[in-house]
């Protein structure tokens, strides 16, 4: 009697092995490794990239191979393998064992596949959108397809990183929302079934899967530890070091007596798109009070480019009409070129440290960068009581290397950023002050970093005004 017991206490025990005790429903924890895998298949090496994953294949007691010992790791895997490896999944995970579902939807003498597909549609993975197909090779996004129902409420555990990477179009390149099962594909992503086959994480949706790479995605389903992250690094390098002050500024026309406001605004562009700094004009008879006119409008005019540098000009004329108008900041001289030079390199700078870090990116609006900028002024800067009408607080050098402007400077040193990012923008002023007019996202908006740097913090009020609020707050 008890030596005919003991095979069946034996039986028993390896029974247990393969099936767990106590199959909860609709539980992850009916996924256990109940057998080893020692080289059952005899085309699976260790050298193998697939190796571990095929190997947790037979040990969850999803796959026993093909007939001749193989596996078949670089095989196409077709649309009806992957079918019975999802019927399989489901099924395990609703009752605990692998064939109980599948074997429910049996008995019409179809291929094997056909009961696996029949149990996912009854569970309603699938519809009939596979029917036909279970002989031919199955692409990437096909298995995408049928995986990504399986399980419910997996934790998409890289949902932000390929959210960000996905709508900057830097990462997964080869997914449109034109793509067939393209919301599936992105959720292999962000659950971490897949990240994809090179460094900017292209999935391949029309390649055929062969089935050693599908092994690694359905392991992944049924071991979190498996599970991947993106190594991506989503911060841009968006550098502007080539950029030099002159590549700021639209090109103007030469016009060689100005007059009016749009023909001197002209003029400068023209001098200011060429790197130059002097301006030669020629109006025949001309006297001291009319060129004390053009000299004023010629400062007027630059000033709505104060991100130039320039707050001064110096004028002569000789009998014949000739007109040099040299434009520097009242408190450099001949340094002026030099500060200029440094003030752009500074700019440049802060442009590719923002970028760098991420707080810049290619998917934000013309509003969300300048307020980044807006912030970024406003943090880095105090307000100079003490400047006088020659000191260097008027340009935007001082903001960037010594950390104190006046409004000139503020404007200026905004105005900077701005152009580096490609946003149209101006500076405004009236009597006693100048701030900044931008056309952000189709839009004219005003902008006073000044006055929105005097409180105690990042006064947002004066960042994107309407025309008509900056009118109430300082008119024109």
């Amino acid at each position: 009697m008890l030596k005919r017991r003991i095979p069946a206490l034996l039986l028993a025990a390896v029974l247990a092995l393969t099936v767990p005790a106590q199959a909860a429903p609709d539980s992850e924890e009916n996924f256990v490794r109940s057998r080893a895998y020692s080289g059952q298949f005899s085309d699976l090496t260790t050298a193998s990239v697939f190796y571990d994953n095929v190997a947790a294949l037979y040990e969850y007691g999803l796959s026993v191979g093909r007939a001749d010992g193989t596996y078949g790791i670089q095989d196409p895997m077709t649309v009806g393998e992957i079918v019975i490896f999802a019927g399989r999944i489901r099924s395990l995970y609703r009752t605990g064992d692998a064939e109980r579902g599948p074997d429910a939807c049996g008995g019409d003498g179809s291929p094997a596949a056909g009961r696996y597909l029949r149990y996912l549609q009854a569970e309603e993975v699938l519809g009939a959108e596979l029917d036909g197909s279970l002989e031919a090779p199955a692409t990437r996004g096909q298995v995408a397809h049928v995986l990504a129902g399986i399980l419910p409420q997996m934790p998409q555990i890289n949902d932000q990183i390929v959210t960000e990477g996905y709508a900057a179009r830097r990462f997964i390149t080869d997914v449109t929302e034109y793509t067939p099962y393209y919301r599936d594909i992105l959720f292999l992503y962000r659950t971490g079934i897949s990240v994809g086959s090179d460094e900017t994480g292209s999935f391949l949706p029309e390649a055929v899967i062969t089935r050693g790479a599908a092994a690694a995605m359905l392991t992944r389903m049924v071991d979190p530890s498996l599970r991947l992250r993106p190594d991506w690094t989503l911060t841009e390098r968006n550098s502007a070091r080539d950029v030099t002050l002159a590549d700021l500024v639209a090109p103007g026309t030469y016009i060689a007596a100005p007059v009016t406001a749009g023909e001197m605004d002209e003029c400068i562009r023209y001098m200011l798109s060429g790197g130059g700094s002097v301006l030669a004009l020629q109006y025949p008879g001309i006297t001291a009070a009319q060129a004390q006119q053009v000299m004023e409008l010629a400062l007027a005019t630059v000033k709505t480019y104060c991100e130039q540098g320039y707050n001064a000009v110096f004028c002569s004329y000789n009998q014949a009409g000739r007109v040099t108008l040299t434009f520097t900041a009242s408190s450099l001289g001949e340094q002026t070129a030099r500060y200029r030079e440094e003030t752009m390199a500074a700019a440049i700078a802060v442009h590719d440290r923002l970028w760098e870090s991420g707080q810049l990116t290619s998917s934000m609006s013309e509003t969300e960068k300048a307020r980044v900028y807006y912030t970024w002024i406003c943090d880095n800067c105090a307000y100079d009581y003490s400047a006088g009408d020659k000191s260097v607080s008027h340009i935007p050098y001082s903001l960037f290397a010594n950390g104190t402007a006046v409004c000139d400077g503020y404007t200026g040193a905004y105005n900077l950023l701005l152009k580096l990012e490609g946003i149209a923008c101006t500076a405004l002023s009236n009597a006693g002050h100048i701030w900044t007019v931008a056309e952000l996202d189709g839009e004219q908006v005003h902008i006073d970093t000044t006055w929105g740097d005097t409180g105690g913090g990042v006064d947002y009020s004066y960042f994107a005004m309407t025309p008509a609020q900056s009118w109430s707050r300082h008119s024109w």
